[in-house]
């Protein structure tokens, strides 16, 4: 049976993805690269996690939960490595690799390198996924990484001796195609594969030469490779997250305008996206954007757009009348029988992160929970007031 989002509320909702990990839980990632706790240890700590997440998700009333990625060292890097440190690198790949994003602050997270192939992941989302379903009483959705993102393996200057760049990609849209697949034979309701390098792609940062070099155009055609090997029935529930990226609340691209991204993001056949809003300095800019490059048929699917009414980010928690409003203020622009509301963007896409702006992780995951359900309780509001039934 296809998963209809609209019967829980008006309007749909739905997370991004990533949950702020306890404070204990960060430690033990640290612990397991240090080599002073066992793997089974780190998973029972990763366990108590997931538990307490779902727990608290379904409280918030959401209609479709996540686990917040506990399992998971970080959204981009569960493929191919067990922490951010590099324990457990698939063989294929080295250190060294290219810098990913660079942070206002000054922090910066960089890849591995590929040296060799062929490229298989070492797992899936799905694998996660199996684990936390456990717990749930609720529909739940899986967040998975984009090709494009994986393709920074390989910088653009780098030739492998027998593995081309052509095959490598391929192999990128094969597993990530197989890594949704899995998902939703898993049973997630829905699966958002993650485009943050799409805005970042746009940079045009000189300390990072990737993101000039006019990749976009090639992301679109990678990641579209991968949704057009769904039929639209699938595809109702395969979605596309854009956002100017976080961590340790800072954004990676922020400054990058949306006019040089949405117009592409949207000839991507999938079902729906997520959308940075609640961030942006012109939040009715970035309504109307959407309203004018939203497509009501995407080879069979009439496109859904889940606007962000979160700021992950910011420790002030929105009021449900507030998420409301957002939402009113964005049907204007949006036809409203294809709007949705969520999160800007993970509370913390990477397992180990202080969350400065809040004072602790733990503070920031009890401030995470709040937001969730200001989200829940004011789309149930606006769709009071458009009359969306």
């Amino acid at each position: 049976m296809v998963y209809d989002p609209r019967t829980a509320t008006g309007i749909p909702t739905e997370p991004a993805g990533s949950l702020p990990r306890p404070a204990k839980l960060q430690a033990a990632f640290a612990a397991y690269d240090s080599g002073e706790i066992s793997k089974q240890a780190l998973e029972a700590e990763q366990e108590i996690a997931v538990k307490d997440s779902i727990e608290r998700f379904e409280a918030t009333g959401s209609p479709i939960i996540a686990d917040g990625e506990q399992w998971s060292s970080s959204f981009a890097t569960y493929p191919f490595m067990t922490t951010m440190a590099g324990t457990g690198l698939n063989s294929c790949c080295g250190p060294g690799g290219q810098t990913f994003a660079l942070f206002p602050d000054g922090h910066y997270k960089s890849m591995p390198k590929l040296v060799g192939g062929p490229f298989r992941y070492n797992q899936y989302a799905a694998d996660s996924l199996v684990k936390s379903m456990r717990f749930a009483t609720k529909p739940m959705k899986q967040a998975v990484i984009a090709p494009s993102m994986l393709s920074l393996l390989l910088p653009l200057h780098v030739k492998l001796p027998d593995y081309t760049r052509e095959q490598f990609e391929m192999d990128l849209v094969n597993e990530c195609e197989k890594d949704i697949r899995k998902a939703f034979a898993a049973g997630a309701a829905r699966v958002t594969i993650d485009f943050t390098e799409g805005r970042l792609s746009l940079k045009h940062d000189p300390r990072n030469p990737w993101t000039d070099a006019n990749l976009l155009p090639h992301f679109i055609e990678l990641i579209s490779m991968v949704v057009d090997r769904f039929t639209p029935e699938e595809r109702i529930n395969l979605g596309v997250h854009t956002c100017a990226g976080s961590d340790a609340d800072s954004n990676h691209s922020a400054e990058v305008p949306y006019s040089s991204l949405l117009p592409a993001l949207f000839s991507i056949n999938a079902g729906y996206f997520t959308i940075q809003a609640a961030c942006e300095t012109d939040k009715e800019a970035t309504y109307e954007m959407i309203g004018k490059h939203s497509r009501d048929d995407a080879k069979g699917v009439p496109q859904m757009y889940y606007v962000g009414v979160i700021w992950c980010q910011n420790p002030k928690v929105e009021t449900a009348e507030e998420v409301s409003a957002a939402l009113v203020r964005a049907a204007d622009f949006i036809p409203k029988n294809r709007l949705g509301s969520t999160d800007d963007c993970g509370f913390s896409p990477f397992a180990i992160d202080k969350k400065p702006a809040y004072g602790s992780p733990d503070f920031a995951r009890d401030v995470a929970f709040k937001k969730i359900k200001a989200r829940v309780d004011g789309t149930m509001m606006a769709a009071q007031k458009l009359g969306i039934h």
